[in-house]
């Protein structure tokens, strides 16, 4: 019998999640309590199936892959894998797991999208804990072809194996995380350059757009082709412990929240969701936006892909 999963939340994850997962082959029904989500999923359902064809991403799907359901008993029902992506909160994601583990069948995976919240606490909440597992998708899912594979604790081996299975399937690249820690590896690399950055633009040190100029011109540009490690390698362990040796200490190591965002926060500018953050943005403006960074995100995938083709061929 083919996979059937259910998606739950449908805000900034969910509907690139779940196109992602029936263009694969896998039939979907996704669902959300807020009734403009549902209303507005379908759109965003096509615009991310429109980016895995450009991508040139297989179709398997036959039929009616997708749809919103109604309910979540009516989403779940004979899923074998069910995806949460609500909101970051434990409280949360353990009330909406356990209502899923009331009515799946014994064998559904139940995976959380969490971006940071460990699961080994996501677990102590449920009654079958061995079937949880970790499945953390990058923005926008559908064209980050990563995902952070997160065993807790007390997560069966054969959930890992089966979880891997299901990345390779939907033709994105699974990363096992060895230990559950919070933000496992992808956030925690991007949180502390982001605590960096604010540092740097709430001193004063540069503005904020130069910032941004300087990071996606330089070591983002490097880092999309040479990983952190073989950066180290490449530039030279030797310059990197001469350079480290006195950067360190000067490196940003506060364990709060800048000011600079939660200044912002409580005006309620949290950014494109408001119309405005650390810059101001018009309807038009998001629009043109994320069109214009989704094509530039497949290009360099698409780069990127090919590069990584042509190294398996080698090999």
């Amino acid at each position: 019998m083919s996979l059937q999963a259910a998606v739950i939340g449908l805000g900034t994850m969910g509907p690139g999640i779940a196109a992602t997962l029936a263009r694969s082959g896998i039939a979907v029904k996704a669902f959300d309590t807020d009734p403009q989500q549902r209303a507005r999923a379908q759109r965003e359902f096509e615009a991310a199936t429109a980016m895995l064809a450009k991508l040139g991403v297989p179709e398997r799907s036959s039929g009616a892959q997708l749809s919103i359901a109604d309910s979540l008993g009516e989403c779940v029902a004979d899923a074998g894998l069910v995806v949460e992506t609500v909101p970051e909160n434990l409280a949360v994601k353990i009330e909406v797991l356990r209502a899923v583990e009331a009515v799946v069948a014994a064998e559904c995976i139940l995976a959380s999208d969490t971006s940071g919240i460990p699961i080994s606490r996501i677990q102590e909440g449920l009654a079958v804990p061995a079937r949880v597992i970790g499945m953390h998708w990058s923005n926008p899912p559908h064209l980050i072809p990563m995902i952070e594979v997160i065993a807790g604790y007390r997560t069966a081996p054969h959930v890992v194996t089966a979880m891997v299975a299901i990345v390779r399937q939907v033709g994105h690249l699974p990363i096992v995380i060895k230990k559950d820690v919070a933000g496992f590896v992808e956030n925690r690399v991007l949180y502390a350059l982001m605590r960096e950055c604010l540092e740097l633009v709430e001193s004063g040190v540069i503005a904020a757009e130069e910032l941004d100029q300087c990071v996606s011109w330089g070591i983002g540009l490097k880092l999309a082709v040479v990983g952190p490690m073989a950066l180290l390698d490449m530039a030279g362990l030797d310059i990197y412990a001469a350079v480290a040796g006195y950067l360190n200490r000067e490196l940003c190591s506060r364990n709060d929240v800048a000011g600079y965002v939660t200044q912002r926060t409580v005006q309620g500018k949290l950014g494109m969701k408001t119309g405005g953050g650390i810059f101001n943005y018009t309807p038009e403006r998001i629009a043109a936006l994320r069109a214009e960074r989704g094509m530039k995100l497949l290009e360099v995938r698409k780069a990127l892909q090919s590069d990584r083709q042509h190294q398996e061929k080698d090999a």
